[in-house]
């Protein structure tokens, strides 16, 4: 039993960077989906599936590197509201991670969605994680 499972999702995703692998199997939830399509759309990682004939049912992300470097597209990966405290913000308090370089992932009335999407949407809600 995992009390924090978005946090689970993000350390996997930052040990399997930080171990160079191609390809990360997470166990799926809705919000992970969520995230992961974000992650997709935005740039960050270089494909993902999701695997619903096992049991739990999982989500396979192929990371991305830079071709010459070997540098993971995600630098940085936190967790900004937690189970034990909850991190709110209305349309005009959404943060903004490396002055609009990178993301935020917000939890809306409307669905998950980036910051700047939030803005564009005026809606505000939980601060689910950084990513730069």
């Amino acid at each position: 039993m995992n009390t924090d499972p978005i946090s689970d999702y993000l350390t996997r995703l930052r040990n399997a960077i930080r171990a160079n692998h191609k390809v990360v199997e997470i166990p799926a939830s809705n919000e992970k989906r969520a995230i992961t399509k974000i992650l997709f759309e935005k740039g960050y990682i270089l494909n993902y599936k999701f695997v619903d004939d096992v049991h739990p049912k999982m989500i396979k992300i192929a990371l991305k590197y830079h071709p010459t470097t070997k540098q993971s597209a995600i630098t940085t990966l936190e967790r900004a509201s937690r189970p034990g405290l909850r991190k709110y913000a209305g349309v005009n308090e959404l943060p903004s991670v490396l002055n609009g370089l990178g993301i935020a992932i917000i939890s809306t009335s409307k669905g998950m969605m980036t910051d700047k999407e939030a803005k564009a949407q005026n809606v505000g809600g939980e601060v689910v994680c950084y990513i730069s």
